[in-house]
């Protein structure tokens, strides 16, 4: 009988991960910075260089020009309260400008932050948050059970515990890291500093460009050496005369036993431009963009512009966008119901044109398949009466 009152006593069992408290005991409660410098990325990255700056804004603003349909189970949902939150999410942006700032963070930092401003049980607001700001507050299963805001002194703490949380947390995956992501920037960093130096070299040359590196060999009498007066004022001509844009191509006037005798290598020994192309083929790479896309020459793995336009939308902006879709319909279900899904309306994406007119030709050909078989294979939902073939 005592048995009985204890096991109906005892607490309800809790699913969790057996190997959740192991990240529990290693963070030890402590809220976490992110394991890398986001302003020096963004600064060297994003900000300094043309490759990067490209490569987010093609993947942040095609990926904001997606669509999203609301489902409920296979019926699609039109005017849903849903759609018109994410077509409005916030009074100062539109849903394309919250979701351009949404991935452009994820892109350069590997973690993005969105907000849910909720009043009572509803939200009515969505914000995007900056992740250099951001921390993870981890709980006692190792998932964060919170996460701090800091700004200057101030800091905002967001509670996970409620049937919504308040914040979603988006990562790309991290081989090394529990709760941060690794950001394609990051990956890239090498050959964007190679990139950048490269630039630096190409500005400097033009700066000093009828100065190449080298120097002056005096060739007097056995054991003479250019007076203090004279080293002064020979520097002072070379300054004043020859060095910048404005003297490129001017000639090196020598008298009194001067001999000009080249140090460096010319760009073309350095294989200056190559080194650079592969370094800006390389961040291309890391985002996922295709070379081709950015003017980047040397580069013929598709046949055309518009081929790889389409292989940049299908493998690059679709899979980010859908996963992004994804998140959000799991992470506002509490309000919206479990059977809501986002599907990113592909019938609009132009550079998929020439696919679906392809995928309609097969369907509509196809004998074997009932009208509602052949709505369902091109993303329709079904009709009354459509189950007969014929």
């Amino acid at each position: 009988m005592l048995d009985r009152l204890k096991a109906f006593l005892a607490p309800p069992e809790v699913k969790a991960s057996r190997t959740a408290r192991l990240l529990a005991i290693e963070s030890g409660g402590v809220a976490r910075w992110t394991p890398r410098d986001y302003a020096a990325l963004a600064r060297q990255g994003y900000l300094s260089n043309a490759v990067v700056h490209r490569c987010v804004r093609l993947i942040a603003e095609n990926a904001a020009a997606c669509t999203f349909l609301v489902f409920d189970g296979a019926q699609e949902k039109e005017a849903h309260p849903l759609a018109l939150l994410l077509a409005r999410p916030n009074p100062r942006q539109d849903g394309a400008a919250l979701l351009e700032t949404l991935v452009a963070h994820l892109l350069l930092a590997g973690n993005a932050y969105l907000e849910a401003v909720a009043l009572g049980d509803a939200v009515h607001e969505l914000y995007a948050l900056r992740p250099d700001r951001m921390k993870v507050v981890p709980g006692p299963d190792g998932w964060a059970e919170a996460y701090d805001y800091a700004v200057g002194a101030r800091c905002v703490r967001f509670d996970q515990h409620a049937p919504l949380p308040p914040i979603l947390h988006l990562t790309f995956f991290h081989p090394l890291d529990d709760h941060y992501g690794l950001a394609p920037l990051e990956a890239a960093a090498v050959a964007v500093d190679t990139h950048n130096a490269a630039a630096r070299w190409n500005k400097a040359l033009l700066d000093n460009s009828a100065r190449p590196s080298g120097a002056l060999m005096y060739a007097g009498p056995e054991g003479a050496v250019l007076s203090e007066d004279q080293f002064d004022r020979l520097k002072r001509e070379l300054e004043t005369t020859y060095e910048g844009a404005a003297n490129a191509g001017r000639p090196l006037l020598l008298e009194g036993g001067l001999d000009w005798k080249p140090m460096a290598l010319s760009p073309k020994d350095m294989d200056f431009l190559e080194a650079k192309h592969a370094a800006a083929r390389e961040i291309a790479l890391a985002f996922g963009v295709p070379p081709m896309l950015l003017g980047i020459p040397g580069d013929n793995t598709f046949a055309n512009y518009q081929e790889a336009n389409r292989a940049f939308v299908r493998q690059s902006v679709l899979p980010l966008a859908s996963r992004i879709g994804n998140a959000l319909a799991q992470w506002l279900a509490p309000q919206f119901g479990d059977g809501i899904r986002l599907v990113i309306d592909t019938d609009r994406i132009d550079a998929l044109a020439s696919d679906r007119v392809a995928l309609w030709e097969r369907v509509s050909a196809a004998p074997f398949l009932t009208l509602n078989e052949k709505r369902e294979a091109v993303g329709y939902a079904p009709l009354e009466g459509g189950d007969r073939l014929g």
